[in-house]
């Protein structure tokens, strides 16, 4: 008997575990900042017109624990792609394809980002922090648009297709009007290269957890109930 992708072992699993990695990779990059820096050099990164210079200078002061804090955020990236998959064949429908189709888009987007972080961390290795901040900020915008300006039009699938799943979701029934709320919430949290995570970061992907593993366990049960239809406005 064929079973379309991801199935029930790899999509439950990912439901579970893809909203909670993240959020963990948003809480380490927010702590690994804030614990990382002293207040004076807080307010000097703060002062800067990108997040960069701050990231680069914790990276600098402590590599270990900002490798873990992008790390465990680029594997939440790596399994979320499985559970929107996951989500969409359960929500089904046009709408909730692409809405996976786009999310998905962004995720890419984040996973080049990823790589371009760990490239400028690199170079303060090798060039030395100051020297390699001037390079990194000098080329920042075009590091960040990438080549042919791709992943940064892939990054507008992560609004555009949270805003799809979570109407696709809410119109089946597969999530109630608070959970599709969250999953749109969760999908407008920045992208880009060396950025900061926030304590809004990490409470709305709180949030997205809330949404998405319910459904997870449901899935890692058995087979799940059909979609009901769209529910009352206030619903859960």
């Amino acid at each position: 008997m064929e079973t379309s992708f991801p199935g029930r072992w790899i999509g439950g699993v990912t439901l579970v575990l893809g909203p909670v990695v993240l959020c963990a990779g948003y809480l380490l990059r927010h702590l690994s900042s804030t614990t990382t820096l002293t207040s004076q050099q807080q307010a000097w990164a703060e002062a800067q017109p990108f997040a960069a210079y701050g990231q680069l200078l914790a990276y600098a002061s402590q590599p270990a624990l900002l490798t873990l804090a992008y790390a465990v955020f680029a594997l939440g990236v790596v399994l979320l792609f499985p559970a929107f998959i996951a989500l969409a064949q359960r929500v089904g429908g046009g709408l909730a394809c692409w809405g996976a189709a786009l999310l998905v888009a962004g995720l890419f987007a984040r996973l080049y980002f990823a790589g371009a972080d760990q490239t400028a961390f690199q170079l303060t290795e090798v060039l030395g922090l100051d020297q390699a901040t001037n390079a990194i900020m000098k080329e920042y915008v075009d590091i960040t648009y990438g080549p042919w300006r791709v992943p940064v039009w892939a990054s507008v699938g992560q609004y555009a297709g949270s805003l799809l799943l979570a109407i696709a979701a809410w119109r089946s029934g597969v999530l109630g009007t608070a959970r599709a709320v969250m999953l749109l919430l969760a999908g407008g949290t920045w992208m880009g290269v060396l950025k900061a995570a926030s304590v809004p970061d990490v409470l709305v992907t709180v949030l997205l957890c809330v949404a998405l593993v319910p459904l997870g366990t449901q899935v890692l049960r058995g087979r799940p109930p059909a979609p009901t239809g769209r529910p009352q406005v206030l619903s859960w």
